[in-house]
């Protein structure tokens, strides 16, 4: 009797650990896609460029300069840094964009929360 008391024993104690195990799992794949998710989304301005606005083209757009041109308007140049954001780039120029953030603080972008049509319609 003391045989088959044990062998239940040991029968839970895999199954507690398998439990565990597939928890771990589930709770490492959550952080991960926390982080990819944050990482992705963050309040970065990855379309922020510092350009020379004496540098327009109609063509072309606007020269992409040094970051140190807009950091700094101590700076003693010949460039007039501004920060431009949006826009396309080519080469070494940018065009399309603009001179402000959009309204919500930073560069539309779609992704969770960004307010696009969808789901269900109420009854």
């Amino acid at each position: 009797m003391n045989d088959s008391k044990d062998g239940k024993d040991a029968a839970n104690k895999a199954a507690t650990q398998r439990r565990l195990r597939s928890g771990t799992v589930a709770l490492g794949g959550v952080g991960l896609l926390a982080a990819a998710l944050t990482a992705c989304s963050s309040d970065s301005d990855v379309d922020k460029r510092c350009i020379d606005r004496n540098s327009y083209n109609a063509s072309k757009g606007y020269k992409v300069v040094s970051d140190k041109y807009c950091k700094s308007s101590s700076t003693k140049s010949s460039v007039n840094g501004s920060w431009y954001y949006g826009g396309k780039k080519k080469g070494s120029r940018v065009g399309s964009g603009s001179f402000t953030k959009s309204s919500g603080g930073g560069v539309t972008r779609g992704g969770f929360g960004s307010g696009g049509k969808g789901g269900s319609s109420g009854g």
